[in-house]
């Protein structure tokens, strides 16, 4: 089926009201958690293949928070599902106001190849919860995945309710070409743009998960070797290649070398002496990515690593100090292990250099002291973050995450993946057996006083 013809078919899938019902909806999550715990090995081997990701880190970061976001959406869809009261005024009296959730129809979801299976069936899992149709397009960066998810839902799904699409630029021009209800994408900012130029021709709401350059500010209280062990799970978590990892550290100029030396502790301490012997450690997608990244290290500011393996394609965990706002690391985001270091001598400066540069996806403090934190949560906007902590936020089903300017628009994840996927529209439902005269004209003194009383 041609991209054309299978949009064509899901729409009239849709229009014959197969997918709106409790028992569908929830009939077709259950049918998709049991494909994925039958393939689990399947979607390990396409993981490792296309990563090198081990075991423990597919499930952990991949299929675990899929299955607890399917299982979360399939016990609590009922209640999603119903209709929410709102308070009537009495100048409406007698009435019921209702928000009544309503699919949008037929979704697509783009999604990219840095966590290809967890990335495409979050997304999927709410639009499916909402009621809709939706074709799926993986990233052809991650062919393992992409054939594996393919399998998936053909198993699942005939392809007039959920399809996958393969390919590359070709095919995402292809179906951003199409009349879709609503476009979810997941990738980088310049994508995003022409993503959300072609959505904007044909008026289709978008939600963009993006990325950016997220901050990791570490203040002269923090519990230092706490703070090194979680910001060194987060920067090497996928090898870097997370866009919420802690993409530059800010450090008090007082504790900087301290907490380096803590940082390179534990990064020997989880990965071993040499990460690039690592069986487990995760490798660059692909050559253009390996190349991109090593360009970014500066050798006269490797304080530790700066090393690479254009035949595995892994590069060593790197540290790089004494950076400048300027030099080229510091001018895109790395999704790369390298960490870059820059100091500050009033934690002032630092919220100041934030604000300074594009809203991040993801923003990371590490103090003890309440008024900073208070500080940093008022006044600085980021998507989502953590204090005392990296990366965690995401990994929950009760919290949207998405970005805020430059690092995206739009939230998912349990009941906001099924917002994200649904239109809300206010109804007012009018009781027929009294109708008040007040609103109708002529509008005579007496009227306009019960006016002024009601609506004041």
């Amino acid at each position: 089926m041609d991209i054309q013809t299978l949009a064509a078919a899901q729409r009239a899938h849709f229009q014959t009201g197969a997918t709106l019902t409790l028992p569908a909806r929830r009939e077709a999550l259950q049918t998709l958690r049991r494909e994925i715990l039958a393939r689990e090995g399947e979607i390990t081997a396409a993981l490792a293949a296309d990563l090198n990701k081990s075991p423990a880190e597919s499930y952990m970061c991949e299929v675990g928070m899929t299955l607890a976001e399917l299982s979360f959406a399939i016990r609590n869809l009922p209640r999603w599902m119903k209709d929410r009261r709102r308070p009537t005024p009495l100048a409406q009296f007698p009435a019921r106001s209702l928000l009544v959730s309503q699919p949008y129809g037929v979704a697509l979801v783009m999604s990219p190849w840095n966590y290809p299976f967890l990335l495409a069936m979050t997304p999927l899992i709410g639009a499916i919860a909402a009621g809709n149709c939706c074709v799926v397009k993986p990233s052809a960066y991650s062919p393992a995945a992409s054939a594996v998810i393919r399998d998936i839902i053909t198993a699942c799904f005939p392809p007039e309710y959920v399809a996958v699409v393969e390919g590359g630029r070709a095919e995402n021009n292809t179906l951003l070409d199409q009349k879709f209800d609503y476009v979810f994408f997941t990738g980088g900012v310049a994508v995003g743009r022409e993503v959300m130029t072609k959505a904007a021709a044909r008026l289709t709401p978008v939600t963009l998960e993006l990325g950016g350059k997220s901050p990791c500010i570490v203040d002269a209280t923090a519990k230092l070797d706490l703070a090194a062990k979680r910001i060194v799970f987060g920067k090497l978590l996928n090898c870097g290649q997370t866009c919420v990892a802690p993409d530059y550290l800010l450090a008090d100029s007082r504790i900087k070398d301290e907490l380096l030396s803590h940082i390179r502790k534990w990064i020997e301490t989880l990965y071993g002496q040499d990460p690039l012997d690592n069986q487990g450690y995760v490798r660059m997608v692909n050559e253009k990515h390996f190349r991109r990244v090593m360009s970014l290290i500066d050798p006269g500011k490797v304080v530790f690593g700066g090393g690479g393996d254009p035949a595995s394609l892994k590069i060593q965990p790197t540290i790089l100090d004494n950076v400048s706002p300027e030099d080229p690391v510091m001018g895109e985001e790395i999704f790369g292990p390298l960490l870059p270091v820059l100091t500050f001598d009033r934690i002032q400066q630092a919220r100041d250099f934030v604000n300074s540069r594009p809203r991040p996806l993801a923003l990371y403090l590490f103090s003890e002291d309440r008024a900073v934190q208070e500080d940093f949560l008022r006044r600085v906007p980021f998507g989502g973050g953590c204090i005392n902590d990296t990366v965690i936020h995401l990994a929950t089903s009760h919290l949207p995450f998405g970005g805020v300017g430059d690092s995206g628009m739009g939230g998912y994840h349990g009941r906001a993946s099924f917002n994200t996927f649904s239109h809300r529209k206010s109804v007012v439902k009018k009781s027929t057996w009294l109708d008040l005269p007040v609103r109708y004209p002529p509008y005579t003194p007496e009227k306009e006083k019960l006016l002024r009383l009601f609506l004041r």
